[in-house]
């Protein structure tokens, strides 16, 4: 069937203009790599100008900065100490003065930004630790300990624990101010000096012993010895040379009696309290016992006799050191578990508060039967009845509570209820014309 003319010119038509839509698409399709290309390679150089400015930028405000802050703020002058060598405050300042100018840096435009702050980051953390290496050299060298004649006195006294001998002394001497008869000044005398010796003796061998466990302590990690500002050899040197003449004053310049105590509490001191610290809590038990002979001994020394008055003013320091001890002991639980000892306060705490309160309502009835025992008046248990009831009452709350706050109260109470209560003994003292006007029959 032929078609009509109508249709052929449609279909020719139709051919023509697909065929030019063809050859468009087929040049566009051609051309577009070129330009896809040609547009990255654009903007690529316009990202690589944007970020060398901003590279420049960063480099720039970080050398101002950092050339402000070390002109503002000098590194400053190391504290004192007695084991490191100083430069002098001028040397310090001349050398702030000297600090270089810091320079941006001209960067080459053809070398990656990323490749040079890599560069400058690496050497900045090379030459940073070089700086800090030069400047503590000497700081950081280790000086040997040398002991100076200046500073011995202080090492013994801290070697001697100066302030518990000191506490060893007073009770001594309450205890010969309370025994019966005159009060003979020379012997008195002798009998506190050679305590003090005594003291100091069992002191020092005591931290002799604890050297391996102090060091681990925070309360003992600054002694002597465990610092090495003494050897070993001198802290036994010392020891010796205060045993030896203490235990001579007491045994020949008091009496054999009190000389006896003296060693007998030395031994005690060193060869049982201290080793037993690490093995039971029976130490807490015998430390108690050492702290009651000194006031003993001052009563020996008076009299020479061993009496019930003695046993008395034992039994009242025996007992206080309980709240005392247990009440420290509580607030350092850590340390003494550190260092390895075998405290009440680590081991049995329950225990701990108990003994502690027990012993405070103990001094209520040992201050009662001192007027029994003729030793002070019956005012004495009256007018002490308000300090033993408050330390009582601190014992109970730390029964109670169980927390720091409660161990340092009792704590604190028994540092100034001792003191107080013997000096409230020797107000209430039982005069010799006392006990004769009582002894005597009516006429």
């Amino acid at each position: 069937m032929a078609a009509s003319p109508h249709t052929l010119s449609s279909r020719l038509l139709t051919g023509s203009v697909g065929g030019c839509i063809w050859y468009l698409e087929r040049r566009a399709i051609q051309g577009l790599p070129h330009r896809v290309a040609h547009l990255f390679r654009n903007v690529n150089n316009q990202w690589v100008m944007a970020q060398h400015l901003s590279f420049l930028k960063r480099m720039y405000v970080t050398q101002l900065h950092r050339g402000l802050s070390q002109q503002v703020k000098p590194k400053p002058e190391p504290s004192a100490s007695p084991f490191l060598e100083h430069m002098s405050s001028g040397q310090a300042r001349a050398e702030v003065d000297e600090l270089p100018s810091f320079s941006v840096p001209s960067l080459p435009l053809s070398r990656k930004p990323d490749e040079e702050l890599m560069e400058l980051e690496a050497a900045s953390i090379v030459e940073r630790p070089l700086d800090m290496a030069k400047e503590t050299k000497e700081e950081k060298q280790w000086k040997e300990m040398k002991l100076h004649a200046d500073d011995l006195p202080s090492i013994l006294a801290r070697l001697s624990k100066i302030k518990l001998t000191a506490l060893v002394v007073s009770t001594t001497s309450a205890g010969f101010a309370l025994a019966p008869g005159p009060f003979d000044w020379p012997c008195f005398l002798l009998t506190s000096l050679g305590t003090g010796l005594a003291s100091c003796a069992a002191n020092s061998i005591n931290q002799f012993f604890e050297v391996p466990f102090d060091s681990n302590m925070n309360r003992t990690k600054n002694r002597p010895l465990v610092r090495g500002q003494i050897s070993p050899l001198l802290a036994v040197c010392f020891a010796t040379c205060c045993a030896v003449p203490g235990v001579a004053l007491l045994t020949w310049g008091v009496n054999p009696l009190t000389g006896a105590l003296g060693i007998f509490n030395i031994f005690l001191y060193t060869c049982c309290y201290t080793p037993l610290k690490r093995i039971s809590i029976a130490n807490t038990w015998v430390g108690a016992v050492v702290g009651a002979i000194p006031p003993v001994m001052g009563w020996t020394a008076a009299t020479g006799s061993l009496d019930a008055g003695a046993l008395l003013l034992g039994g009242i320091l025996y007992s206080w050191q309980f709240p005392h001890f247990n009440a420290l002991s509580w607030g350092l639980r850590e340390d003494y578990s550190r260092g390895g000892y075998c405290m009440m306060s680590v081991t049995h705490p329950a225990l701990c508060r108990r003994v502690a309160l027990r012993h405070c309502l103990a001094l209520i009835a040992l201050s009662t039967a001192a007027p029994v025992l003729d030793i002070t008046t019956w005012a004495f248990p009256i007018i002490s009845l308000p300090i033993n009831l408050y330390i009582s009452y601190l014992g109970f709350r730390f029964y109670v509570d169980a927390d720091r706050r409660s161990s340092r109260k009792l704590f604190f109470c028994s540092l100034w209820h001792l003191p107080l209560l013997l000096l409230l003994m020797l107000t209430c003292k039982q005069r010799p014309d006392q006990e004769g006007d009582k002894g005597e029959a009516p006429s």
